[in-house]
């Protein structure tokens, strides 16, 4: 865990409430699945938000505005400096993805995926994508993961764009593994009809971000886990429903 200051080199929107912003700062052991806790003026707690995208010097992040903190956010310009505790989380374990893995991302879930994708890649594995969302009009993120030359299967809910349905109508035949981050139950729908093992990023409330208070723990086989600390990821194999 680091607490570093960073820089806003640029702060966009992607949808009509989601917004990319890229920050220049330390990003050396920053891995897939990691989450950053952002300092912001005039707000007692950090707001968690997961990594996009890690590039030499640069962090990207996507976030949707869903209270204060975050839309005091999207109304940051260029050259603000944040106070961002980084290298949050435990990330994805790579070492067992096989050699084609199936990466599953729902709405908000979609960004931690990206990176994950980009060091599969990079490991010479082949990676299929499903991104799930409610409409047309949410949907990013599609072009970037294409660019990066794997297949991306895209679902909306009212089957105005891609598939209809939701992400579970768009399984792949074969995989080895699954990694997967979204909504609650998206991630149960997921579990319950995926048949290799894989690992879900869960979603909590979090106070301090590292473990010390306690009010993200969430229960699995062997007891009680720290979202914050001993997650945000989970193997299929302890996760409680």
């Amino acid at each position: 865990m680091k607490d570093s200051i960073y820089t806003v080199k640029e702060n966009k929107p992607l949808t009509s409430s989601v917004y990319m912003m890229t920050l220049k700062g330390d990003t050396e052991n920053i891995r897939p699945g990691q989450f950053v806790n952002i300092k912001l003026p005039q707000r007692y707690l950090r707001r968690p938000i997961s990594v996009y995208d890690v590039s030499d010097d640069e962090l990207t992040l996507i976030y949707k505005v869903v209270g204060h903190g975050t839309d005091d956010m999207s109304k940051m310009d260029e050259g603000i400096k944040l106070q961002i505790m980084s290298e949050l989380g435990n990330g994805y374990d790579l070492s067992l993805s096989g050699k084609k893995p199936l990466l599953i991302g729902g709405g908000v879930g979609v960004p931690p995926l990206y990176y994950l994708a980009k060091k599969l890649i990079e490991e010479g594995k082949k990676p299929y994508v499903i991104l799930g969302f409610n409409t047309k009009e949410e949907i990013f993120g599609e072009e970037e993961f294409r660019k990066l030359g794997i297949e991306v299967a895209v679902t909306t809910v009212d089957g105005s764009y891609g598939i209809k349905g939701f992400v579970t109508d768009a399984l792949p035949e074969n995989y080895t593994y699954v990694y997967t981050c979204g909504p609650l139950p998206m991630l149960k729908a997921v579990y319950d009809r995926t048949d290799t093992s894989g690992q879900y990023s869960f979603e909590a409330r979090m106070g301090c971000g590292y473990g010390a208070c306690m009010g993200c723990s969430t229960p699995v086989k062997n007891g009680y886990k720290r979202v914050c600390k001993d997650g945000p990821i989970f193997y299929k194999e302890e996760i409680v429903w």
